[in-house]
């Protein structure tokens, strides 16, 4: 493949020999039409083959590259306008659409069509954006969109870590300014086996689930994995090899961009004022943020508010110092002067804003059972962070039904546990409206359901759902939730295997010209603060047991960091997640084993097959009625067993005093097989009649061919009549219908002698004897 694109090259450079006067945009268009479609081949350690090619597909578009592994094929494209909004921060977009189409599919909803983006397809598109967001330059501000669209969807290769290495080389192939490329992997651990891009067979299999996005150098850029209570090391060994696979995928771009990329576009120079104009908002503003930022009594707010004080002070003096100077410019710098002091303050004094140390965490307080009609709730309060969750017991079928691309994608039709996160505008202090989630809320939540799903037992008689709802937020209220969702689910009595708990990780760093591999200095911070979040070089969230991960999400603002800081991050993030733990454990260390009131309960009716209709009534309206009247549901597992879920003790009292009513007429005396009982027929049919044993017996049908040894067509040949007692021999059930099997002809006993008719004289004679012998015949089992 490498001879081949230096070949390629060689004739390319040729060709623009010849055309001296074309300009260089149409010259390679003309040389890349007539060759080769651009692709690498790019060979993993395990053997398979990623393959990334461009110029076949949305050649408008500023770069495309598909990304291919298996049949898995994934497009992105990069759009970025030319001209800046004027935009303080980089207005991307990710949009990453899952098309049924591509696995073969047709969606499920009423107009068969993909209509808004699945939580899926939110959580992907933020897999990408995370990826990619760090690496582009500070000066660039243009409106910049990444779509990925699936091509073809296989059943062994996930195509959301192909739509990050895509999204890396589309912007690589592009014009647009870009630090890149990123590689990115999926690692799987099986039999303590560490697996690169695993198959969703082999995910099934396997103890941990992570994406490691990685620049050249090694440099870690963003993490995203949940683990079954993964061990430390462990998870380091696969941040590590991740890592280092990443290298081939990103040389592999390199190669392609070196051949085919465009020229990157140039980039305008952000405006900034003069010297003169830094040092006066210096002047004015250093002592006071250093005497807001070392007052410790300070909270949020108020820290907010002094610090936005300042602000308008400080604009507001040096703004009538230079009257011609806009504003914005003077706020502008304000604020790269404020992010600059708050990093400073702490590298230099390793003393945070609100007194802790480096490693000290904020007041923890918990608190469990809070309202009675709740089945498990609790109250997680760290510092200024503050989560209420609550959990719900209900029927298995109450469980989360997942549509088919997402089924197909993680292997499970339907979820019995599911996380539900709410963020409140009142949780800032702000108003807002309160409608459909944004991906934050999505991400938050699923990053929190990650990390609590490996401590709930596989078989579990209810369907569990946890809500939280952030009350007060001043960071990391997802790992807040992961505490108090730990803790509600032991309040409900869920037998977890134990607890969990999460904390987020903080990085300050100081470096020059971008060289984030050598750092000059840098800070870890445990449990992270709204303010070190957004000042911050990195949130990275861990959750977990004592015994491992169970979820990491790494937020990374700068263009990656060395291992050596990740690892160290790592165990700050186990030291502290056992310190909470142990805080945790004082307010309710084990499952709640005394049952409450509110508790729903199970149990199972076994019934005769016959007894079915009587049990579900015309339409099945029994069953509504019980539900309606008691709050009861049955539901079948097969002809004569039901599964009774009750919402309470009491419930299910109600509910099995109901049915004992409603099948107590059904109770029938014990039949003796082979033995013979009185019938009374209460029915004539054209095949036999309708005939009952006692008096609340559902009719049965004695068929023509068991009433006479004689071959009759109707009842009524042998003179029965609706009330007439007869002698039927009774042989059981049929293991089948589960209808009686009753016969009356075995009980007649053979002719002895010839029947004469003297009434009708027969033709040719006096009189015409009619003969029949009547035997005995067994009723078949």
């Amino acid at each position: 493949m490498l001879h081949n694109i230096a070949k390629l090259g060689h004739c390319r450079r040729k060709v623009l020999n010849f055309l001296p006067h074309v300009r260089w945009t149409a010259r390679r268009r003309l040389i890349t039409s007539a060759l080769e479609n651009p692709e690498v081949d790019v060979a993993l350690s395990t053997g398979r083959v990623l393959r990334i090619s461009s110029g076949k597909y949305a050649r408008f578009a500023d770069g495309c590259a598909v990304v291919t592994i298996g049949d898995t094929a994934v497009m992105v494209t990069a759009v970025a306008k030319q001209k800046s909004q004027n935009a303080s921060f980089l207005p991307l977009v990710v949009d990453y659409r899952q098309k049924s189409a591509a696995a073969g599919r047709i969606p499920t909803n009423f107009l068969r069509r993909e209509l808004g983006p699945s939580e899926k397809e939110i959580l992907s598109a933020r897999l990408v954006d995370r990826s990619i967001r760090p690496l582009f330059p500070a000066e660039f501000r243009y409106d910049t969109q990444i779509v990925c669209n699936m091509l073809a969807i296989d059943s062994a290769n996930p195509p959301d870590v192909q739509a990050i290495n895509g999204a890396s080389a589309a912007l690589a192939l592009s014009d647009i300014p870009w630090n890149g490329p990123v590689g990115a992997v999926r690692v799987g651990l099986v039999d303590n086996e560490v697996i690169i891009n695993p198959t969703r067979k082999e995910m099934q299999l396997s103890m941990l689930d992570l994406v490691v996005t990685a620049t050249r150098q090694n440099l870690v850029v963003m993490l995203e994995g949940r683990g079954n209570v993964v061990n430390e090391n462990e998870l380091r060994m696969a941040i590590k090899k991740g890592t280092k696979e990443a290298q081939l995928i990103i040389n592999g771009i390199e190669r392609l961009q070196k051949t085919y990329g465009k020229p990157k576009r140039p980039l305008e120079p952000l405006p900034v004022v003069d010297e003169e104009i830094q040092n006066a908002v210096r002047t004015m503003s250093e002592m006071r943020l250093r005497e807001i930022f070392r007052d410790f009594s300070h909270d949020k707010f108020s820290r907010d508010q002094a610090v936005s004080k300042t602000r308008t002070d400080t604009i507001d003096k040096v703004w009538s110092s230079y009257p011609t100077v806009d504003p914005s410019l003077i706020s502008e710098t304000y604020n790269k002067f404020v992010k600059g002091v708050f990093r400073e303050m702490l590298l230099e004094e390793n003393r945070r804003c609100d007194g802790r140390g480096l490693d000290d965490l904020r007041k923890i307080s918990c608190s469990v059972n809070l309202h009675k009609p709740l089945h498990g709730s609790a109250l997680f309060q760290r510092g200024q962070t503050q989560v209420f969750c609550t959990v719900a017991l209900d029927s298995p079928e109450s469980a989360l039904r997942l549509d088919a691309i997402a089924s197909l994608d993680s292997g499970m039709k339907s979820k019995n546990f599911f996380l539900h996160y709410e963020f409140p505008p009142y949780a800032t202090g702000e108003t807002g409206k309160i409608g459909p989630l944004g991906r934050r809320e999505i991400g938050h939540g699923a990053l929190a359901e990650k990390g609590l799903v490996p401590i709930i037992p596989i078989e579990h008689p209810f369907t569990i759902r946890l809500t939280s709802e952030v009350l007060e937020s001043n960071g990391s209220s997802s790992m807040a939730t992961v505490c108090a969702g730990s803790m509600a689910l032991m309040d409900a009595g869920v037998p977890v295997q134990e607890a969990a708990a999460g904390v987020a990780i903080g990085l300050i760093t100081k470096y020059e010209n971008n060289d984030t591999k050598h750092l000059e200095d840098y800070c870890i911070l445990t449990d992270l603060l709204g303010i070190e979040d957004y000042m911050g070089d990195m949130d990275m969230k861990v959750a977990g047991t004592r015994r491992g991960m169970t979820a990491i999400q790494a937020d990374i603002k700068v263009p990656g960091i060395p291992l050596k800081v990740v690892m160290e991050a790592l165990q700050k993030a186990m030291e502290a997640r056992f310190k909470i733990l142990d805080l945790m454990d004082e307010t309710i260390g084990t499952t709640r084993t005394v049952r409450k009131d509110c508790w729903p309960v199970t149990d199972r009716l076994v019934i005769e097959a016959h007894q079915r209709g009587k049990l579900l009534g015309p339409g099945g309206t029994n069953l509504r009625r019980l539900y309606l009247e008691t709050g009861v549901q049955l539901t079948s597992d097969d002809e004569t067993s039901f599964r009774i879920f009750a919402p309470s003790e009491a419930a299910m009292h109600e509910a099995k005093e109901y049915l004992e009513n409603l099948l107590k007429a059904e109770k029938i005396p014990d039949l003796e097989f082979g033995a013979i009982y009185t019938a009374r027929i209460v029915e004539l049919r054209d095949t036999g009649v309708m005939v009952t044993l006692y008096p609340s017996m559902p009719p049965t049908l004695l068929h023509n061919s068991q009433l006479d040894q004689r071959k009759i067509a109707h009842p009524s040949a042998l003179g029965l009549q609706v009330g007439t007692e007869i002698q039927v021999k009774y042989f059981g059930r049929d293991p089948v219908s589960g209808y009686m099997r009753l016969s009356r002809k075995v009980l007649q006993g053979p002719a002895t002698a010839m029947i004469r008719n003297l009434d009708r004289p027969a033709a040719g004679g006096p009189a015409s004897t009619n003969q029949t012998t009547n035997g005995v015949e067994d009723v078949k089992s």
